[in-house]
């Protein structure tokens, strides 16, 4: 296969366009709202489905199915009863960092909505993974993430009530978990351990985060330690896969 000289770092390979060079009807308008979307800019209203299927001269369901991709792709959001082009995505490094340091970097204002803030005996399944006593009374902070005020996320952290027993009356919910650990009870983080999977968000997600249930989410779960090793938190959050993606830096081993 000739690579293609025009290609950009990071697209698909000859723009997905497989060697036999059949492609799908909604494909070929995907490409043509791409370009579309590139002309309009960030906050562009894009054309009716119907002046869009007489634009390409294809039928409304084809373009229907090209837009849900670019929807879930996030790079259209409905507004309204329209369609416009959507920002580029939250950067959200692999790192300590704290959600809230992670969206002011990129220039947005960072948020949370206070969903529940509960205490309950620690079961078996958390004991395990935390080291927190069975039957020890834990909280269990939820919250929904925000940026610029748009939903982009939900948050359920797991902390020993003994770690943080003034959380209920200290804590400010739409700050962030780890300042004040850090600022008010001088609790340091030591390292963490991660896993990522791609998820459908349950209908209760869904509601509180204001998505459709078939947009694909990113979930993280987290357990972090703090300097002397022993576990802090458990913390699961799902993001947007539409609003967001995720760095990290990788340095080289002995």
């Amino acid at each position: 296969m000739d690579f293609p000289t025009d290609q950009a770092p990071g697209a698909p390979i000859r723009s997905g366009i497989p060697e036999h060079g059949r492609i799908p009807k909604y494909y070929v308008v995907k490409a043509h709202v791409s370009a579309l979307i590139g002309e309009l800019g960030e906050g562009g209203t894009l054309p009716t489905e119907r002046d869009l299927a007489l634009r390409f001269e294809v039928s409304r369901e084809t373009v229907r199915q090209a837009l849900r991709e670019l929807l879930l792709e996030g790079r259209l959001r409905r507004q309204g009863r329209g369609t416009v082009v959507a920002g580029p995505k939250l950067e959200q490094p692999l790192s300590l960092a704290s959600y809230t340091e992670g969206v002011r970097r990129q220039g947005r204002t960072p948020g949370r909505h206070l969903i529940a803030l509960d205490r309950f005996p620690c079961t078996e399944a958390l004991a395990a993974e935390t080291g927190i006593g069975r039957g020890e009374p834990v909280w269990h902070l939820e919250r929904v993430l925000l940026a610029d005020d748009e939903r982009v996320g939900l948050e359920s952290t797991y902390v020993s009530v003994a770690r943080v027993p003034g959380l209920g009356d200290e804590f400010d919910p739409d700050s962030s978990f780890y300042s004040y650990l850090s600022n008010r009870l001088g609790i340091a983080f030591g390292g963490a351990d991660e896993r990522i999977e791609t998820v459908l968000a349950t209908p209760r997600e869904a509601l509180l985060i204001g998505t459709p249930p078939a947009l694909p989410m990113l979930l993280i779960h987290r357990i972090s330690r703090d300097t002397e090793g022993q576990p802090l938190e458990r913390v699961r959050t799902l993001f947007r896969g539409d609003r967001f993606s995720f760095t990290t830096q990788l340095g080289a081993h002995d």
